[in-house]
């Protein structure tokens, strides 16, 4: 791939895998996050594709900030063919139930999680339109499409994310843009680690996939390729789930 693509959240986890695969099939790639070191420390892992990427600290929620590093990609390599929107949260230990959840907990989850998508999409798509066409897609959640227990917030957002998804390949499709969402199950990354590092809590995870298998980060990274790819032309305002199975029981 010869594009220029844009990944938040690209410090760590399904972002850096994320960003590792478009670099590694030739992208031009511009990797964001709102935390400067960490983004330091990925940029060292990519270093032999230097020429190719421009890293810029920016909080996707923040519609000044978010609309100055669209701005900054497309001043570097010309133009923006792909936006990956991953930067994501969970919630603190307190983001739980509707009633045990702190109202400025749940708009954080909402504002990064949520607002964070819709200001990416907003600062892109005029790009897009200008250059006659575009791919965003959209990291939800398998929690967009069944609610995970004590995860109302992160619920919630997710599946906000898979709205916003549809709405955006409803409006833009006939102008050449492609809008889609992929839905994660379990995936090995810092955010679900701390989980899956204990025996039992590991276990418990492992029962309700039916494949019996953790994801890998790689294997996000895999299906936003091919989204991004001729491979999946026809794919518009699809949510696409890789989640071994867990939401077919």
């Amino acid at each position: 791939m010869t594009g220029v693509v844009l990944v938040t959240g690209a410090a760590s986890g399904n972002g850096h895998a994320i960003t590792a695969r478009f670099l590694a099939d030739g992208a031009r790639v511009v990797a964001v996050d709102v935390a400067p070191d960490a983004l330091e420390r990925a940029a060292d892992s990519w270093r032999e594709h230097a020429d190719r990427l421009l890293c810029i600290t920016a909080d996707v929620s923040d519609a000044t900030s978010f609309e100055a590093a669209i701005k900054a990609s497309v001043a570097r390599f010309g133009r923006l063919d792909v936006l990956v929107n991953n930067a994501g949260i969970s919630g603190d230990q307190r983001a739980t139930t509707v009633h045990e959840t702190p109202i400025e907990e749940f708009d954080r989850v909402l504002a990064i999680n949520v607002r964070g998508v819709f200001l990416g999409c907003r600062a892109a798509l005029p790009f897009m339109l200008e250059q006659g066409g575009g791919i965003i897609v959209n990291i939800a959640s398998v929690a967009g499409l069944v609610a995970f227990p004590g995860r109302a917030a992160y619920s919630t957002s997710k599946s906000a994310v898979i709205g916003l998804t549809r709405s955006i390949a409803a409006d833009y499709a006939a102008r050449g843009i492609r809008c889609n969402a992929v839905c994660p199950g379990m995936i090995d990354t810092p955010m679900t680690r701390w989980r899956l590092e204990q025996p039992a809590l590991r276990a418990q995870v492992l029962e309700r996939i039916p494949q019996r298998q953790i994801g890998e980060a790689t294997d996000v990274a895999g299906a936003v390729a091919f989204l991004a790819g001729p491979d999946a032309r026809y794919f518009n305002g699809a949510a696409v789930v890789l989640d071994g199975g867990y939401t077919s029981i």
